[in-house]
């Protein structure tokens, strides 16, 4: 069979960063993983195509040769997933669909037309799905009954179906599951409480592949909370060290986990010494009285300023995740998340509007009560709540909307990036052998664009060039990670205005 692996495209997003990765010729930030990694559960004698449509369309040839089209994707990309589905019917061919989005919400990838729905992990249910289509079948619905498959099963992603040019960042995957119990998240819902990892083998097999193939560049590992088993944790960490000095530090790696890592100074040296720059925390809110109703009770046992000290203390900058719009929270809510941040020097901060997510604890609890107010599921950075809140939706949106255009005010901006590198300036980072990093031609003309448009066209130029010479004196280690980090600016001084315009609009609806 001829496989069209297809992956839709994502609309303008927080996560984007369009006109950053630009700056270094790169197409999109992250190629789906997902999709490689069933590609790898295919029958060997089956001819596998992957198209990306955030890196280019599908060609006349392609949809030609085409058996089968298996799209995946998440809740954002919902509007082209739909349109695929229509494309891939317009020319007579069977689809399948899968991924969380599917697993959450199969009903409407029925009603959009869809053969075949794979729900849940794709080790346990696709060999059902190639079953089916050997036997010839034309329709089906797979799921795994709950059950959730041993990682050690995984097979080694096929990194070798991408354009690995086209990319800003290579994922990788280590864990499934969270032990933590969040109200509003769907992590726990879709690969659940218990945390499951592959082998240490298994992820320096797929480090060694990317090796192979070129890669030279940031790792991400993707999993939800990377630290969810901290003994495996440090078992990987103590296989990984050898490797990246054996390679000479050929990545470095960021990835997701709860605040907790504030606790365990050693684990987080350790991840130092494996060369992760950067975690993304999930901190939604500093509301105690909210973070303990919404069951995130782990954030409520040291204050999270401290913790998130303590993470850059170590050498680890800090991303960070937050959410206004929980119940029994106080007017004010934008305005002092908004303060947190400049507080703690946190350079990107995630602010959205709490969304209600399909399956969740949440959901079930807001349907009980008869406050949910939108199931469409049309959920984005930019959508208002889809829910009744416990205060006015106009309050909500107009604080997020406020706290999001101070957030990435160019000046503000760049004086948070500061305070952040001054920290890590701070910390010795143990030696690396970087004998095999080369700085490549394409990194030297994105910084003299950089440079060019902070320092020179932009009005806040005064500003840059004045911090730019302070981290070259109190951090000059920093400098490539501290231009990066600025670079992001880019992309969020147009987000801002494309999340102040929307929202507006939205609200202006509900007025007239």
């Amino acid at each position: 069979m001829n496989i069209l692996l297809l992956y839709p495209k994502f609309p303008p997003s927080f996560w984007s960063f369009d006109k950053t990765i630009a700056l270094k010729g790169k197409k999109a930030f992250m190629p789906p993983l997902g999709l490689i990694t069933i590609a790898a559960m295919l029958p060997k004698d089956w001819e596998v195509t992957l198209v990306d449509r955030n890196i280019r369309e599908v060609s006349t040839k392609e949809w030609a040769r085409t058996d089968l089209v298996m799209i995946s994707g998440m809740i954002a990309q919902r509007a082209d997933f739909t349109a695929q589905i229509k494309a891939a019917k317009a020319f007579g061919k069977l689809v399948v669909v899968g991924g969380p989005y599917v697993s959450s919400s199969p009903e409407r990838f029925v009603a959009a037309g869809a053969d075949f729905i794979v729900r849940d992990e794709g080790e346990l249910t696709i060999p059902l799905l190639v079953r089916a289509l050997k036997q010839g079948q034309t329709s089906g619905h797979f799921s795994a009954d709950g059950e959730k498959p041993d990682m050690s099963i995984a097979p080694l992603p096929r990194y070798d179906l991408l354009d690995m040019d086209a990319y800003s960042v290579m994922p990788v995957q280590f864990s499934r599951g969270c032990p933590f119990n969040c109200e509003f998240c769907d992590i726990i819902v879709l690969y659940g409480r218990k945390v499951r990892t592959k082998s240490n083998a298994q992820v320096l097999a797929e480090l060694d592949l990317l090796y192979d193939l070129g890669w030279r560049d940031m790792v991400f590992l993707v999993d939800d909370n990377f630290i969810g088993n901290k003994a495996r944790v440090k078992e990987l960490l103590n296989a990984l060290h050898p490797w990246m000095v054996k390679k000479g530090y050929p990545f470095s790696f960021n990835t997701e986990a709860s605040v907790n890592l504030a606790a365990d100074r050693d684990l987080m040296d350790f991840m130092v010494l494996c060369n992760f720059g950067s975690v993304f925390v999930g901190i939604e809110t500093p509301d105690e009285g909210s973070l303990k109703l919404t069951g995130k009770t782990q954030n409520t046992r040291e204050a999270l300023q401290d913790s998130v000290r303590k993470i850059m203390d170590a050498g680890i900058r800090v991303m960070a995740g937050f959410i206004i719009g929980f119940d029994n929270e106080a007017p004010g809510a934008g305005e002092r998340i908004v303060s947190f941040v400049e507080e703690t020097a946190i350079p990107i901060a995630a602010f959205s509007m709490l969304q209600v997510l399909p399956g969740t604890a949440l959901e079930k609890r807001l349907l009980a009560e008869g406050r949910m107010s939108d199931r469409s599921g049309d959920i984005s950075y930019t959508t208002l709540i889809n829910f009744a809140p416990s205060r006015p939706v106009d309050d909500i949106a107009r604080e997020f909307m406020d706290g999001f255009w101070k957030l990435y005010d160019p000046v503000a901006y760049i004086d948070r990036v500061y305070r952040c590198y001054k920290i890590l300036g701070k910390v010795k980072f143990p030696p690396k052998n970087r004998e095999h990093n080369k700085i490549k031609a394409q990194d030297i003309k994105a910084m003299f664009i950089l440079l060019w448009r902070l320092g020179i066209r932009y009005p806040y130029r005064k500003k840059f060039w004045t911090r730019l010479l302070s981290v070259l004196k109190e951090n000059p280690g920093g400098l490539v990670s501290f231009l990066s980090v600025l670079a992001q600016l880019e992309h969020f001084m147009a987000y801002r205005k494309i999340v102040r315009d929307q929202i507006q609009t939205q609200l202006s609806g509900m007025t007239s």
